[in-house]
């Protein structure tokens, strides 16, 4: 009766849309039921839930709940998503009166092996997953919308534009792509712009696929792809005119802030510009549990003002900075449309369990990116002072 008691209260706080509550025992609570509207979802206990268990990590362990099918729901994904982001203070406020333990600690890896076995558990899952959700860009981090509207490979070809435009690129220079994921980035810089790039990963599968889209593109004699750590390139004393990094910089780790930024150092001639795109909090926070658990091990999300900090500690000089993390609630959910479209073949390749995995990290993305303090952040910096960028930002904006 308690765990009951408990969850109605917290569900009585909840506005906005008309729903179901069905407990273990066949009890069905319906909320907000003076709204003459259809019920939006339905939220199904298939088993009581332990509140100490609950307590200790209510994010890890009702995910896992989800995961292990305790937890189940029918009905709007995207209205459950929206409702829970549009309640979001009054449930804290609610789940505030109970005793939470408190969270996990700040991550820290003991090798630079750890690390790239984390990378590689997420990324090496194989192109073919992959590629059944994404756009055939394969771009794997957020898109750029130019409005609301716009389909996927669209927004993501927006994106690789917007950050290459940012860089200034001119024919000829050298672009270092750190985490290069999949190639899409290193394909745009060297057709269109006329650079040649060298793109890095640890992952095994994307180095593969990125090396054979390059020799489908013919920009083999352009673009060379390498299975390597960013630490390890720089203690080459290779040169490039720029360095961008998109969506890698989550996987650097807490600890090894400093180390990337020396490494960048280390890489970057004088007054060259670097781009870096990232997920960001609003204050230093340890990685979810979940997500530390199941999705990216290893991985930490910095606050922007970590990442600033270290700027001045190389002579980098802030150029620009630019919000998109609403971008990245747009782009999650044309990734889920996509996942929910092809379900089964998941549980097919997989299994239930796994497909469950996903959607709920990609319905948490959505839902992160939307309603929660984390955003995703692109600086541009120049190492030492560069006065040869145009006066205004007008350059990249402008039509091709």
């Amino acid at each position: 009766m308690l765990t009951k008691k408990i969850l109605n209260a917290v569900f009585k706080r909840v506005d906005g849309q008309k729903f179901e509550i069905e407990y273990w025992d066949g009890e069905t609570q319906v909320f907000n039921s003076e709204l003459k509207s259809e019920s939006a979802f339905k939220i199904i206990f298939s088993e009581k839930l332990s509140l100490n268990e609950i307590r200790k990590s209510p994010q890890l362990k009702l995910a896992e709940a989800y995961m292990e099918e305790k937890i189940n729901f029918e009905g709007d994904i995207k209205k459950l998503i929206e409702t829970a982001g549009e309640n979001i203070f009054e449930l804290m406020e609610e789940i505030k009166k109970y005793k939470i333990d408190q969270p996990l600690n700040f991550q820290t890896s003991n090798s630079l092996a750890e690390e790239e076995e984390g990378v590689r558990k997420h990324y090496d899952l194989g192109n073919d997953f992959f590629k059944l959700w994404q756009d055939e860009t394969m771009t794997y981090s957020c898109a750029y919308f130019k409005d609301e509207t716009d389909e996927l490979k669209k927004a993501q070809l927006q994106k690789l534009d917007h950050v290459l435009k940012k860089l200034n690129l001119k024919p000829g220079e050298r672009l270092l792509d750190i985490g290069c994921g999949w190639g899409s980035l290193a394909l745009r810089a060297a057709e269109k712009y006329g650079v040649d790039v060298m793109g890095i990963t640890l992952s095994k599968e994307q180095e593969i696929e990125a090396k054979k889209r390059a020799a489908a593109a013919g920009l083999t004699n352009q673009i060379e792809i390498r299975r390597q750590d960013y630490r390890r390139l720089a203690e080459e004393e290779q040169k490039f005119d720029k360095i961008v990094s998109v969506g890698m910089f989550e996987h650097v780790g807490k600890d090894n802030i400093p180390q990337y930024f020396e490494a960048v150092d280390k890489m970057l001639k004088n007054r060259g510009l670097s781009l870096l795109h990232s997920i960001t909090h609003l204050k230093e926070k340890p990685t979810h549990p979940w997500l530390q658990k199941y999705i990216f091990p290893w991985g930490y999300i910095p606050s922007l003002r970590e990442i600033v900090w270290e700027l001045p500690e190389r002579n980098f000089h802030l150029i620009d900075v630019e919000d998109i993390g609403y971008h990245y609630s747009l782009t999650a959910e044309r990734w889920l449309d996509n996942y929910e479209e092809v379900s089964q073949e998941v549980k097919e390749k997989f299994d239930d369990h796994f497909y469950r995995m996903w959607q709920t990290f990609l319905m948490g993305a959505v839902f992160t990116f939307r309603f929660a303090s984390t955003s995703v952040h692109q600086l541009l910096f120049s190492k030492g002072k560069n006065i040869d960028l145009p006066l205004t930002r007008d350059y990249i904006y402008q039509n091709d």
